[in-house]
């Protein structure tokens, strides 16, 4: 007779996180302890990123301006990885943080490798850089080349408003991060159509989406990404709490996964959204929408090295 399957059961398996913003990403009791007050509770009262965007900047950019606030949030974004079981991280910085916040690229390299060190250091780290959407191409460009000098990070991603601007005016960008060796990836589908995930896949050569729900309206778009092995990086507790998905039993990733598209499961923002990878792993199981076996499935799609030069990654589920 099997074990009944439980949240304390999820933890323990190996897994990954692999669509994680690393200063929204942290343990929320350490941050808030730090903080001196609790954050209000995030709620959008419309499907889009435009709530999300105006509770960061009224309830979270004021803790990243304190004195010592990036440290003690990479510190608890490494703490949440490690209390949710992640043995492969791909957790990225915003190119344009030190800039707004005056912290340089050199100290935001030590502080992650400090605390990977210090916290997590059997956790496979793939630190990232992130670019916002409604930014001009010259500004993000001209934040991307001091970081360019530590050979420290492994990808990039692209994200915010999916229609801020055109595809194409990415392509310098991305064209610079495959030339460096970088695993490249971006935002699409959140919101957007099915359509809008090839679209941005063929234009930006993506590697992985980050959300890519979109992609369940469409089965043409479905088996174009799965005979391409494209991955969605998805994360169902942002999807409902953005109001783009109703709830986990309803959710598109049971349409990917059907049609083949490898997927996986992870955070987005676990200090807005509340949930790490185990909880959403166990929220689906007990919404009846996937099986333990199915769930190992999504769980060891994230625990694959597609990527050259990638780090083997020991899966130890049984211990």
């Amino acid at each position: 007779m099997s074990l009944p399957i439980t949240l304390a059961a999820i933890r323990a398996w190996p897994k990954s996180d692999l669509h994680n913003h690393c200063m929204l990403g942290g343990k929320r009791s350490v941050i808030e302890k730090f903080y001196g007050r609790k954050f209000g509770r995030f709620k959008a009262l419309k499907p889009g990123i435009a709530d999300l965007n105006q509770y960061i900047i009224r309830e979270v950019r004021p803790f990243f301006e304190m004195p010592g606030g990036f440290e003690k949030g990479v510190e608890a974004a490494f703490l949440q990885a490690r209390k949710d079981g992640v043995v492969k991280l791909e957790m990225s910085i915003d190119v344009s943080f030190g800039t707004l916040f005056k912290i340089s690229p050199g100290h935001i390299v030590s502080t992650l490798n400090h605390f990977h060190t210090l916290i997590a250091p059997t956790i496979d780290f793939r630190p990232e850089l992130g670019f916002a959407r409604p930014v001009p191409l010259r500004t993000l460009l001209a934040r991307f080349e001091p970081y360019l000098g530590f050979d420290y990070f492994r990808s990039i991603d692209l994200y915010d408003d999916e229609g801020a601007q055109p595809l194409k005016n990415f392509r310098e960008l991305y064209s610079i991060a495959r030339q460096l060796g970088m695993k490249c990836k971006a935002h699409a589908g959140e919101f957007g159509s099915a359509e809008s995930v090839r679209e941005t896949v063929e234009v930006l050569e993506l590697d992985a989406v980050q959300h890519g729900i979109g992609a369940a309206e469409s089965p043409a778009v479905m088996n174009w990404l799965a005979d391409r092995a494209i991955p969605l990086n998805v994360c169902p507790a942002s999807n409902i709490q953005l109001k783009r998905v109703i709830s986990y039993k309803t959710h598109p990733i049971r349409i990917l996964f059907d049609h083949g598209v490898k997927v996986t499961v992870n955070t987005d923002d676990a200090l807005i959204f509340g949930a790490g990878v185990s909880e959403q792993l166990f929220k689906l199981f007990q919404s009846g929408l996937f099986s333990k076996a199915e769930l190992d499935i999504i769980r060891r799609n994230g625990l694959e090295n597609p990527v050259s030069g990638a780090i083997p990654v020991p899966d130890n589920k049984n211990r």
